[in-house]
């Protein structure tokens, strides 16, 4: 199907954005994504599902039939949508608000994923945070640590709640980020986090094989989410997308698959992985 093409005239956001306030609005698969059963019976968490790629996961894993528990920071409204998406497939969604910077949030949304849930057999750690800077002077040392708390540390955080619940066969997929390769200048701390996200996940599923747990990660390129609007210069969100061998952003349905796929049974022998989402653009 054809998808938006820039140039883009979408209102500036604060942080971190919505996605009623986007033009165009981002597609999740709302109307596109067919299940077939692939995850059937699973429990679910994913961070950052009220929006984005979160949400596009979310749909898709409802419509495989697995329950979810959606973990956002206080953007209530998009997190109800993705509610509403995942309950319309018959599926169970357990909203948690709150800042996975603190380990003490991370470990909470285990417990509830136990206590609502059941248990936890996939745990998508998305949720991000980023900022664009021109010059390594304008970052502050609070803006630097932020990034790594909310980008590295709360994954190592869910990790290690999440691996005593989960039994073989499970599966825990990190959003990286085509900046792990070809790091952005202008996103330099957030470039940064996903080359570490990418070396967490190498290491990890060398550390939980034998445990028969999964770990791979997903590489996506340029995403129409709110998280474009909310934290880059003008220009950037006018042409985002134009830089890729499709000349377009990817919408977030676009990624949902891989995610599926990393997450299924049948890939069994598929860890330490990085899948590339990129609009044509290699990664190294």
């Amino acid at each position: 199907m054809p998808y938006p093409t820039p140039p883009f005239d979408t209102p500036r956001q604060p942080m971190p954005g919505t996605t009623g306030a986007m033009s165009p609005i981002p597609d999740h698969g709302e109307q596109s994504y067919r299940g077939s059963g692939r995850l059937a019976g699973k429990k679910a968490v994913i961070t950052g599902a009220d929006s984005g790629i979160g949400r596009a996961v979310a749909i898709a894993y409802a419509r495989e039939g697995a329950d979810i528990l959606i973990s956002y920071l206080d953007e209530h409204d998009d997190a109800e949508e993705t509610k509403r998406w995942v309950q319309d497939a018959g599926r169970k969604a357990v909203l948690v608000a709150g800042d996975i910077q603190q380990a003490s949030h991370c470990k909470a949304i285990i417990d509830t994923a136990k206590a609502e849930l059941g248990g936890i057999d996939i745990l998508v750690n998305n949720a991000a945070h980023q900022a664009s800077f021109k010059d390594i002077g304008e970052i502050t040392d609070d803006e630097w640590e932020l990034t790594f708390r909310v980008n590295i540390h709360a994954m190592f955080y869910l990790a290690k709640a999440a691996v005593p619940l989960m039994k073989p066969g499970s599966a825990i997929i990190n959003t990286a980020s085509i900046n792990a390769d070809a790091p952005s200048p202008h996103l330099l701390a957030y470039a940064t986090t996903k080359g570490a996200i990418q070396n967490f996940t190498a290491g990890l599923a060398q550390m939980l094989a034998e445990k028969g747990i999964r770990a791979n990660a997903v590489a996506p390129g340029p995403i129409w989410t709110p998280l474009i609007p909310s934290t880059m210069p003008d220009d950037a969100v006018r042409n985002f997308g134009k830089q890729v061998p499709m000349q377009r952003p990817g919408q977030p349905a676009e990624l949902a698959t891989a995610y599926v796929m990393l997450a299924d049974p049948l890939s069994s022998y598929v860890s330490g992985a990085t899948i590339a989402v990129t609009g044509g653009k290699p990664i190294l």
